[in-house]
């Protein structure tokens, strides 16, 4: 299986590659709105990604014959701010998670900057997850107590 999950991920490595999609200047302007070719990747992504989770809802199975979980998450605060904070720190760095990696395999020594910032900030987010939760929890143990 791990020979499988490398391949793929080679794969999906040369399509950000090849795409534009780990280029610094492509990624800063699609945020300046100068160019809108990753966008439309994006928007592929999106539907390609629905329909095919769509096809694994119908069958109820995973591809691997694995009966399909598939968990929502609640919102709150915190998946605002956190996305707010991931697209910052996506719009400076001109990368997000994948192509850090890619900027890494091509050799540009500047992605190390941008991956220990996105391990830092995974280090820290996961520090704080803990007490940010025993926060909202008790802000809603108040609002209950506060409602007549």
């Amino acid at each position: 299986m791990t020979v499988l999950y490398i391949a793929l991920g080679t794969i999906f490595g040369f399509v950000l590659s090849r795409s534009g999609a780990a280029d610094y200047d492509q990624i800063q302007s699609m945020f300046l709105f100068r160019s809108f070719q990753l966008y439309g990747i994006l928007g592929t992504a999106v539907v390609l990604t629905a329909a095919g989770l769509w096809i694994i809802k119908q069958r109820g199975r995973t591809a691997l014959g694995r009966p399909l979980k598939i968990e929502l998450k609640p919102l709150h605060r915190g998946n605002v701010a956190g996305g707010l904070l991931f697209g910052i720190g996506w719009s400076m760095a001109g990368m997000c998670p994948g192509p850090i990696l890619v900027n890494i395999g091509e050799g540009k020594v500047y992605a190390l900057a941008a991956l220990a910032g996105a391990l830092a900030g995974g280090c820290a987010a996961r520090r704080g997850l803990p007490a940010a939760a025993e926060t909202v929890q008790a802000a809603a143990n108040l609002e209950h107590l506060a409602q007549p």
